[in-house]
């Protein structure tokens, strides 16, 4: 059921949670891929970097318009996703983070890659030498390894979740009190002349965005004076 009269914080706590679960499902798909990209050798590799990366340069709306399609109620996805939740994905806060999660994986595996490629492969030799596979040397060895740029990269992915605003826009829709996040709630403010409800937003994310890069800047040459 839709809210009738969303409060000031109610844009602001659905970005919150959004971002959290979007940032939390990034780390879930892109570590694996990051993983496999950096450890494995194969043909098509560098197209298959391309393509899960393509978020970075695609216009927010052309991105928006593909998962739109992809995730109608009458595609198979969206149609598996209604017979499994009741309800659809599109035009939902599970759509809204579906969004977020395309928006900000790319962050996770540029970083994740560049993370787990810096690994010394000594260690990772030594691993293998006492009889640990690949993926319990993954485990044990490489993400302890590059665990703070990995915090980081998670930092930066959350930052990213939390201001999307074309492809959340395309996908969920800007429905006040249930998938309207803070960014749309500021484009929503400025066009209706409320300057205040606005500004209040900005400040919000802004500090919050500097928080995020802050931190992120202090975990970063910890990672590279290891």
């Amino acid at each position: 059921m839709l809210a009738q009269q969303p409060t000031f914080w109610h844009p602001l706590g659905l970005s919150f949670a959004v971002a959290a679960a979007a940032t939390g499902l990034s780390l879930l798909v892109g570590v694996p891929i990051a993983a496999l990209l950096s450890r494995k050798r194969f043909w098509g590799r560098d197209l298959v970097d391309a393509v899960v990366c393509l978020p970075l340069v695609l216009p927010p709306t052309v991105l928006g318009y593909y998962l739109l399609i992809l995730l109608a109620r009458s595609s198979p996805l969206g149609h598996l996703f209604e017979a499994i939740f009741g309800m659809p994905l599109t035009f939902t806060p599970a759509g809204a983070v579906v969004a977020a999660m395309v928006h900000a994986l790319p962050f996770i595996i540029k970083a994740g890659r560049a993370a787990l490629e810096g690994v010394d492969p000594l260690l990772l030799r030594a691993a293998a030498s006492l009889g640990a596979g690949e993926l319990r040397s993954l485990w044990t060895v490489t993400l302890p390894q590059c665990r703070r740029a990995l915090l980081a990269a998670t930092l930066l992915a959350f930052a990213r979740a939390l201001g999307d605003f074309g492809v959340t826009l395309m996908v969920a829709g800007d429905i006040p009190g249930y998938t309207q996040t803070a960014a749309l709630a500021i484009y929503d403010a400025v066009e209706g002349g409320h300057d205040r409800v606005a500004l209040g937003y900005v400040a919000v994310l802004s500090v919050l965005s500097l928080a995020v890069m802050y931190i992120g800047n202090k975990l970063t040459p910890a990672a590279h004076e290891r």
